[in-house]
Parts: structure tokens; sequence; C-alpha cells
């Protein structure tokens, strides 16, 4: 029997078997939107008689006998800053009119030609360069976990759908630690494929951003990124293509394995504690499993470029976005377009160079000094909701410290382009504590062997948020 807290995989698998109709899979995740949404916001946008009639389509084509999607019947939510065709795309941001989308973006096609029902849109924070989501028009998105803390950023919305039960899996993305900070805050897995992995018609953040899923489980995440990711012939460029589908990764041995363990925040901000146990359980954990587990102190972007990826990247990304009425954005937003202007070309041109040349050295590392890097997901315990909005908003010209703590371990590797996984490996207060696994470019098999091999020690597929998956069942 399957459940709201049941693996996409699982309910693909049932599906497919006729053990369950994908209408009735819908009505279901409806049903717990409708009994706990109000309380968690996740979803912001919902046409409910367009679910069900995807749904029917789905299941129509199961009687008759098309049952090689992998996904078929399976709901996903599409976070709120890509487009589909007929579905409003405001950006969670109120400058932009809530009008229907003219066209589908490729990476929500590569989820429908899988079989995923498309079931609304989940929360972010507006047009994403924040790690809570949270905006003037949605609102808050909390933590299914403890509703008095966030769910993370800018991911948000499909971390807290995912672990509440409200759909089994959820579109995401991530510029700079937007799959893996939401997955670390909720208990999920969360993976953020190689540069150029999966398809885009625009890369952003000068090219650190990519599409993925957050999900309850490494074959979840595994099968998606293969359905996300064919070659893009019409690209600038495409990730080389593996050896084999990701999927057949799970429970494939990765061999005796060199891991590096970075405990110290490369920006050299405070980390807590919470944080730092997580990455020493999986350190533990994967010398148990036969790997090489040393502390390193690895070259992760002079400050410099990491501080010129802040600055100018994203707050020139912020002003290129479609608002439509610059009053009517948040103030951390509003200065963000005035912080563009006070940057030349040239100096954007300079940074672009440098963050190029020193990827290469950041890059080089592995293979020569380890093969995998070890760190906590993120450097602070999991924000109560409001805060990192209001540091944002409050102080706009200012550190904003919680934020930056948030993904100081996560946002070099949007920049290098390389593949991680934040892994649900410790929990502390009631709350999940994640820690990060690193691979080298376009290694995106080794994450998953060895994520397959850390899901059987620590059980997170098992952990339920409280009140998730309590109501009616088909």
């Amino acid at each position: 029997m399957i459940s709201p807290t049941s693996s996409a995989l699982e309910i693909a698998a049932a599906i497919r078997s006729g053990a369950v109709g994908a209408v009735e899979v819908a009505e279901m995740y409806l049903a717990e939107i409708d009994r706990r949404n109000d309380a968690i916001n996740a979803i912001v946008w919902l046409d409910r008689e367009d679910v069900l009639r995807r749904a029917r389509a789905s299941e129509a084509r199961v009687r008759a006998g098309d049952a090689a999607r992998p996904f078929e019947g399976v709901p996903i939510p599409v976070k709120d800053l890509s487009s589909v065709a007929g579905q409003p795309n405001t950006m969670s941001s109120l400058s932009i009119p809530e009008r229907p989308a003219t066209e589908t973006e490729i990476d929500v096609r590569l989820l429908e030609d899988a079989g995923f029902v498309l079931m609304g849109r989940s929360n972010s924070p507006e047009f994403g360069p924040l790690t809570a989501s949270e905006n003037a028009r949605h609102g808050k998105t909390r933590n299914p976990w403890n509703l008095e803390f966030t769910s993370g950023g800018s991911s948000g919305g499909a971390s807290a759908a995912v672990a509440g039960g409200l759909a089994p899996i959820g579109h995401a993305s991530d510029g700079g630690g937007s799959i893996r900070v939401p997955s670390s805050v909720t208990g999920l897995v969360g993976l953020k494929p190689s540069r150029g992995r999966v398809p885009a018609e625009v890369r952003g953040w000068e090219h650190s951003t990519t599409s993925g899923v957050i999900a309850r489980t490494v074959a979840d995440s595994a099968t998606a990124l293969d359905v996300l990711s064919p070659f893009d012939p019409l690209a600038w460029y495409s990730a080389p293509a593996p050896a084999r589908p990701f999927a057949r990764e799970v429970g494939a041995d990765p061999g005796r394995l060199r891991i590096g363990l970075l405990l110290e925040s490369p920006s050299g901000l405070p980390v807590d504690e919470v944080n730092a146990e997580a990455a020493r359980q999986a350190a533990a954990a994967l010398e148990a499993l036969g790997h090489i587990v040393e502390p390193v102190s690895p070259f992760l972007f002079s400050p410099e470029a990491g501080k010129g990826f802040v600055d100018l990247v994203i707050s020139a990304s912020v002003y290129a976005s479609p608002y439509e009425d610059v009053e009517l954005v948040d103030p951390y937003i509003r200065y963000r377009i005035e912080q563009a202007k006070t940057f030349h070309s040239g100096e954007y041109a300079a940074l672009a160079g440098l963050l190029q040349w020193e990827t290469r050295q950041v890059n080089a590392q592995f293979g020569r000094d380890f093969d995998l890097l070890l760190t906590p997901t993120m450097a602070v315990a999991t924000p109560r909701v409001g805060v990192v909005y209001d540091e944002a908003n409050e102080t706009p010209d200012a550190p904003r410290l919680t934020e930056a703590r948030q993904v100081t371990f996560t946002a070099w590797a949007n920049i290098a382009g390389l593949p991680a996984i934040s892994l649900p490996v410790h929990e502390a207060d009631g709350l999940p504590v994640g820690a990060q696994l690193v691979a080298g470019p376009f290694d995106e098999a080794s994450l998953i062997r060895v994520a397959s091999q850390l899901e059987p020690v620590f059980g997170w597929d098992t952990r339920i948020a409280p009140g998730a998956g309590e109501g009616p069942r088909p």
C-alpha cells in the first residue's frame, strides 16, 4: 500500500502494476494539501482540475499498455521560478502580474515526458536569491518538522512539500545551495547536478545554476537525474554522457575512496556544533564502510572570487530579472538591483575570467588529493522562520551572516560546476541536519554510489516528519 510519504518510484511501481490508479494518487495528495498546506504554505498555486486532467491522461496511458515512463502518474510540484504553459510564473514577486505563461521550460518538459503529473507550484524567495522561501506575495513557508523553523531556500517550497507529505518528490533548482540547504533542514536527499548536465534555455548566475529534484531516497534522485539529463544539441555545452544510467549506480560498489573531510568554513565563518557533528557522523559511517577519510584544507576560491560572485554575478542576475515595477520588490531585491548599477561590464568580464581560472585549480584537487569531499551542508543550525528574510530586508547593505553561513559550504560547488549532494545523516532538537558530499567534474555516479551505501546506515528514507502522511490513503 502506498502513502503520502512513499517514494516516487514506489508510487510509480504501484501505478504500473495496477495496484492504484494515477487519479487515486493525485486525489490522495490533493487531500493532503487541503489538510496541511495552510500551516506549511509549501504549495502557493494550484489548479485542481488540471492536476486531475493530467492524472486521467496518465491513467489512460497505463490502461492502453503504455507504462514505460519511469515516473508515470507520480505528482510533482514545480518551483515558482520555472514556467509552465498556462500557469502563472510570478517568480514569487509582487512585481510580476499573475498571467499564464506561453511556454514550458525544458526541464519541466522533461519531467512531463517521464510521466510526472504536474501538481501546482511550490514557494520560493522572490527571484531566488535567498535561503528562505519567504516573500511578500506568497508569505512564509515553514518546516514540517517544526513549523517555527524555515524549510530553507530557494527550493524551500519543494522541500516542505516533500517532507510534509504533500508530494512524493519536488522540482527544484540550485544556484548556490538551493537544493542542498532545503534538503538539509527538512531531512531529504538533495542532489545538485554538474554544470551542463541538465538542459536549460539559459544558464543563470554565470552558469552556476541547475535544475534538479528534492527527494526522499537516493534511487528517486538518481532516476530523476536520468530523465533530466539528455544530451542537448542546442546548448552552448553539455556534460559528457555517463557510462551508464545513474539509476544503475544505486547499490553499485564505489570501491575504496579517499574522502577529504572539511569542517572549517571556506569563508572563515563559525560552524555550529550540530553541523560539524553531521559531517563527523557521516565520516565515521564512511570509514566503517571501508573508505579512507582524512582531514583536508582544499583551495575553494579566493575571497575576491567569492565576494565577486555574491556582489556582482548575483546582483547582475537579479537586475536582469523580469520585474515590471521595481517599487513592488522587497528591499533586499531593490538593493541588489541598485548594486548591479555600480559595476561596469569590464569588471564583470574580469570576474568571470577569474571564476573560470580558479575553477581549474579547485577541480584539479579531485582525483589528485581526494576522490570526494565531505563537509557539513550548512555552517549554522536551522534558522527560525523570518530570521533570514528579516536580515535581508532590514539591513540589505550589511553582511547577512545567517544566510552566509547557510551557503558557505555549498556555493563554491556551483561556481566550480561540481556535483554535490546533501544527505540527512543527523538530527538535533527534533530537526534534521545534513552533511554534503562533493565529487569531481561530472562524477555524479560516485555520489550516488556512496549515498546509496549511507542510506541504509542512517535510514533517512524511513524517518517521517510529524503529521506527514496521516490522512486517508487509497
